[in-house]
């Protein structure tokens, strides 16, 4: 009897929260953007430019979408990392052009500035700054950095700088294989970095609780989002454009569960690559 009244409890318990959902819950996303975050400052005049739309034709090869939250001192070394990297392979190869769009997510250090320093060191045309007005959470700041982003292959990564920037050529060479003869700016696509193959060593310097912890969530993802990928919360993802168009404007959480709601959507609407496991050189003390 105390079995059935603690499951009795425990289901009344869940229809309250799904009730809860239910009528709280906007059936379309919001997308809330203050004016001033529609445009990015070019240091070198000092004039404002407006940002891009996703909606617009890419013009350049790469975007990469940098979130930040309080980065000042990490940033740099990831940005030295990135930028080396593709102002070399744009040396030996002109086709392949980027731009780095750093978000500054309402940091309360000189993120900003940070971000800034690069833009007048490589131009705003390969480095430009997005300063969000509030702290949006990283998923508010991929989704609008995606918005304003002119790429038609593109890539969020931390600024933490945890993965080999160069690994990005692993997604890359993915994504090609992924949509296959199909126009790059036509198809839709998504690739994964993974740290799946690192778990077993992950377990051995977790304790158990967080180890508790993280096989429930993956669990939880399993069961009401995206089965196929193994590492959803991994910061190394690449897509084509129409799916960042189909993904960001659609996307309802902004802060850290961002990652699965994008999920969720890719596998709904686009090819998505189930893993590219073991192709990313990862430490495990980022």
């Amino acid at each position: 009897m105390l079995l059935l009244g603690l499951l009795l409890v425990l289901g009344c318990a869940t229809l309250v929260m799904l009730l809860f959902i239910y009528l709280t819950s906007e059936t379309y996303a919001k997308v809330i953007r203050f004016k001033e975050e529609q445009f990015y400052l070019d240091p070198k005049t000092a004039e404002k430019l407006r940002f891009p739309s996703i909606e617009d034709e890419s013009t350049i090869l790469l975007s990469v979408i940098v979130p930040a939250y309080n980065e000042e001192k990490r940033l740099p070394v990831m940005l030295e990392e990135c930028l080396d990297y593709l102002e070399k392979k744009l040396n030996s190869d002109p086709s392949c052009t980027f731009e780095v769009l750093i978000v500054d997510d309402g940091s309360n250090d000189k993120t900003t500035e940070v971000g800034l320093s690069y833009s007048t060191k490589y131009g705003c045309d390969k480095v430009r700054v997005l300063t969000l007005s509030t702290n949006r959470g990283k998923g508010g700041a991929v989704r609008l950095g995606m918005l304003s982003a002119r790429g038609k292959q593109l890539l969020f990564a931390d600024a933490d700088g945890a993965t080999t920037f160069e690994d990005i050529s692993k997604l890359q060479n993915n994504l090609i294989e992924l949509v296959k003869d199909q126009p790059m700016d036509k198809a839709l696509g998504l690739v994964c970095g993974s740290r799946a193959h690192l778990e077993k060593e992950a377990i051995a310097s977790r304790s158990f609780f967080r180890t508790v912890l993280m096989k429930g969530f993956h669990l939880l993802v399993w069961l009401f989002a995206a089965r196929s990928v193994r590492d959803t919360q991994c910061g190394f993802k690449l897509l084509t454009r129409p799916t960042a168009r189909l993904c960001f404007p659609n996307l309802h959480i902004e802060r850290w569960f961002k990652n699965r709601s994008c999920m969720e959507l890719a596998s709904d609407g686009s090819r998505l690559d189930p893993d590219v496991a073991a192709v990313l050189h990862w430490s495990l003390e980022s």
